[in-house]
């Protein structure tokens, strides 16, 4: 019984903190994180080739933790392009220990998800811009 209070404490100050930071305009576009990408051009058509590469690499590294359309040890990518900038993405994939620290939805993100940190799978840039490629088809 009481596992199951704290359970439901933990989600609740986490939703708290969401909305919070979503009052705040943390959740915004705009808000572009912290790591090494600081600005990232998407054309208008979409490059079939790196989503190719992008989906490949996603199966192989990011599966175990994270579903398409549903939340699991981590969020579902589905529809992430409409809620975090281009950056803000890329970041997360190539620096998830610096964005937990510092940044405010990465923060949240952590307590929403019970405290399990997004492993850095040590993706180079190339790679992590062929996933943000195929996150814009899902």
């Amino acid at each position: 019984m009481k596992m199951k209070f704290l359970k439901n404490a933990t989600r609740l100050v986490g939703m708290i903190g969401l909305l919070l930071i979503y009052s705040c305009g943390g959740g915004s576009k705009e808000n572009k994180g912290l790591g090494p990408i600081t600005s990232v051009s998407l054309a208008d058509e979409i490059d079939s080739e790196l989503v190719a590469e992008g989906q490949s690499i996603y199966n192989q590294m990011c599966t175990a933790c994270h579903k398409l359309n549903v939340k699991y040890i981590g969020p579902a990518p589905a529809g992430i392009m409409e809620r975090r900038s281009p950056e803000w993405i890329m970041n997360m994939i190539l620096n998830p220990e610096g964005m937990v620290a510092e940044d405010p939805i990465a923060k949240a993100l952590l307590i929403e998800f019970y405290g399990a940190p997004m492993a850095n799978q040590n993706l180079s840039e190339e790679q992590a811009r062929a996933v943000l490629e195929y996150f814009r088809t899902l």
